[in-house]
Parts: C-alpha cells; structure tokens; sequence
C-alpha cells in the first residue's frame, strides 16, 4: 500500500515551508489548530524579525502576537515560541535537540511535533500521527488504536524504520487529497482494491473523481 502511496505522490513533502531544523520546529508548533497555506503566509515576516532562538526568546510579545494573528489561537502561541526559544537557548545553546526524548521536553512539543522535526529537519525516522495519519491508518486495518501515540507505536512495528518519514507523508497526502474524513473518494483510489473500508465514499469513478483535490485543505 505505500509502495502505491508512494508512486501516486511522487512529490510528498512536508507542506510547512522552512529553511533550517529551528523554522521547522517553529512553523510545526504554531501549525496547531490551522491550515499550513496561513503559516507558510506568516513565517517569512516571522523568521525575518526572529531569525534565531535568541532573537525569538527576546521579541516583544505585542510584536509576536501581531506576526502571529492570522493563525488563530495567537496568544496562546506567543507563548509557546516564547517559553520554546528561552529553553532552546537556556538549555541547548540555541540549537534544536536531534533526539525525540530530548525534544519532547521542550515546552509546546509533543510526540508529533518532535517526529516532523526529526524527519523532516535532519532526516532521521519519524512517523508523524496527525488526524489524516491515524484516520487512515485504522481504515487500512493496520491498527484499532486511536491514542496518537498507540497509533504510531502500533504502525512503526509493520514498517522497516528507514520508511517512517516518507511513510508519513504519503498517508497524509493521500488522507488531504482522496482519503477524506467525511466523503473518501474510494471509486478514485489507487488502494482500492487492497483497503478493507473500500466503498466507505462514492466508489462510482466519475463521482469520485470530483472529491479528489490537487493540494491539501486551504
């Protein structure tokens, strides 16, 4: 099944855009509660004003609170940039910690967060359970569980480790493009005939074809 996931999207990546392991930490945290395309729209005047750990730590938070506005939620993620720029350079030296038990302990970082940075920052095995991930991982009948955290341990023991980062984007491509929570388009699918909940949406191919969409949600 990933082996199709993989040749369907050829071009699966993280959607955050960033350009070293601290943005990436960064654009991950303040991603909560909303859609990539509005934090991929306020980073770059984000990471222009607050390059560094250090520079983030020592912002004024009215001026944080502006940049972050348009994501929703903005005080409470003034606060976690805040609290997670002071320990990154109070605690590390201003550098991001390569290792899940060391990341999980930074403030506003959980599981989830930690395995985008490792994957996707330094290239390191991560498997990333956000709603998508695990919505699609119980319809494929790969596991029950529908704890975060029960979900990736449960999916890691099927995988090698090597496909865990890769692995991650293509069920979250796939959950954004065709897979969807409410109306999948299984008559569009390319795992049709191998996914236990085929005909859970539309399975008529021109019907289906209509739910499919070319990039993730807005």
């Amino acid at each position: 099944m990933d082996r199709i996931l993989a040749e369907t999207y050829p071009d699966a990546a993280a959607e955050l855009d960033f350009t070293n392991p601290f943005e990436c930490l960064v654009v991950t945290v303040v991603s909560a509660q909303t859609t990539d395309r509005r934090v991929n729209a306020a980073s770059p005047a984000l990471f222009a004003a607050y390059p560094t750990p250090e520079a983030m730590a020592a912002a004024p938070r009215e001026h944080l609170e502006q940049l972050l506005g348009p994501l929703g939620f903005f005080r409470a993620k003034t606060d976690s940039v805040l609290k997670l720029s002071q320990a990154l350079v109070e605690n590390h030296d201003g550098e991001v910690p390569r290792t899940l038990e060391e990341l999980v302990k930074l403030p506003g970082v959980g599981r989830k967060t930690a395995n985008v940075v490792l994957g996707n920052a330094f290239g390191l095995p991560g498997i990333t359970v956000d709603t998508h991930f695990g919505r699609l991982a119980r319809r494929f009948g790969w596991t029950e569980e529908t704890d975060p955290v029960k979900v990736e341990l449960a999916v890691a023991a099927l995988f090698p480790k090597r496909d865990w980062t890769m692995l991650s984007h293509h069920l979250i491509w796939h959950g954004r493009r065709r897979c969807h929570a409410k109306k999948p388009a299984c008559g569009a699918c390319p795992l049709a005939r191998l996914c236990p909940s085929y005909g859970t949406g539309p399975t008529d191919p021109e019907v289906a074809e209509k739910l499919v969409t070319t990039q993730g949600p807005a």
